[in-house]
């Protein structure tokens, strides 16, 4: 019964549904996919440039207990030596600042792309509506983010275990070392455990990306009765209407333009017309205008004509008279069977004419004047 009344959303979404869903900010999109690229980048970048960024903050660590005399004897320098360091510390992880926002920016716009929309941010009364807000907290997608907590705390929680395992000993070991080599120790074991914790983040944006771009997709599906009156609200504009009027008239041009070169002749104005005929001499058939037109369409046939070696007649009164009363794919008028009969058995002969013969004269059709066109298509 849902099906009959178009109630249920059967139906994919169109490319306007789609449009008008990114242009009020609505696009599929991974949380999962920027913080695990973020979390994999900053932890790998300290993996590599660890042995580079550590003493540095740790030259910062120790330069910020190290005060001189002037210092001690004036308090209010205190806030300027503490900003100093804190200043020092951050050129120190400034290459991890920028990695991070890099590595942010592209992949945020991995799923659905990248989108700038105020109307994603503007108020909204679902937003604050306290029905919508029970769906939100207890709806399939809430059952969804939840699954996802529960499967991130699980799989962090069963590497960093793992982790623990596999350095158990030189953990203990730590405790037997000196001072330094014991906290340069525990920072690689430490910082090598936090690049394998975060790896595992990967399975989760993995699982997540497809499916917010199944349930995007859901979403946005439409019933049969609005993708059907998208169609008429599309169809019904003069704009759309013209466009598709346009793609006819040049799919109409293209097939036109194909025939041309099955054509036997073509009767030009010579500039402005040109109509392209074919006859089967063994029918029984009238002669077929197979393609015509005017202007840039004339010039066309008649290139086309040249590429395939289709004779091009100048006959101007002809071409004119054919252009304004026959359409593609249809015969010839009677009144002008004689005057085209002329020019095709001309174009025909003029295969049988052997080299140094005299040359056929040309033939001067006349067409009737009730056939008479001018250039505007009225009768002279």
């Amino acid at each position: 019964m849902a099906e009959e009344t178009g109630a249920e959303k059967t139906e994919e979404p169109t490319a306007r549904k789609l449009q008008k869903a990114r242009e009020d900010g609505q696009v599929a999109r991974s949380n999962e996919l920027p913080g695990a690229a973020v979390m994999i980048g900053a932890v790998a970048l300290m993996v590599m440039m660890g042995g580079v960024l550590l003493p540095q903050l740790i030259a910062v660590f120790k330069a910020g207990f190290i005060f001189d005399r002037t210092t001690l004897l004036t308090p209010s320098l205190l806030p300027l030596t503490f900003g100093s360091h804190a200043v020092s510390a951050f050129v120190v992880i400034i290459p991890i600042f920028i990695v991070t926002v890099v590595l942010a920016i592209l992949s945020s716009g991995a799923t659905g792309g990248y989108l700038f929309s105020l109307k994603s941010i503007a108020p909204k009364g679902s937003k604050i509506n306290p029905l919508e807000g029970f769906k939100r907290m207890f709806g399939k997608k809430a059952l969804v983010e939840l699954a996802k907590a529960v499967l991130k705390f699980s799989l962090v929680t069963g590497v960093l275990i793992l982790m623990i395992n596999i350095n158990l000993g030189e953990l203990i070991q730590i405790g037997r070392m000196p001072l330094e080599p014991a906290m340069q120790k525990a920072g690689e074991l430490v910082a090598h455990s936090a690049l394998y914790v975060t790896l595992s983040l990967v399975v989760i944006a993995a699982i997540d990306m497809p499916w917010q771009k199944h349930e995007f997709n859901e979403r946005m599906k439409m019933t049969k009765q609005e993708v059907k009156d998208e169609y008429k609200d599309i169809e019904g504009r003069p704009e759309v209407k013209a466009q598709i009027r346009r793609r006819q008239r040049e799919m109409s041009n293209q097939r036109m333009m194909q025939n041309v070169k099955d054509a036997d002749v073509v009767i030009t104005n010579p500039e402005h017309f040109a109509v392209a005929l074919s006859y089967d001499p063994t029918g029984d058939g009238a002669p077929i205008v197979v393609a015509k037109g005017a202007d840039l369409i004339a010039a066309g046939i008649r290139e086309e004509a040249k590429t395939h070696g289709v004779y091009v007649f100048q006959a101007p009164p002809l071409a004119r008279a054919l252009f304004y009363t026959t359409e593609v794919d249809q015969t010839v008028p009677e009144e002008l069977y004689v005057a085209v009969a002329q020019v095709i058995a001309y174009v025909f002969n003029l295969d049988n004419v052997k080299p140094g013969q005299p040359g056929m004269q040309k033939p001067k059709p006349v067409v009737p004047p009730e056939m008479a066109f001018d250039a505007s298509g009225k009768l002279q």
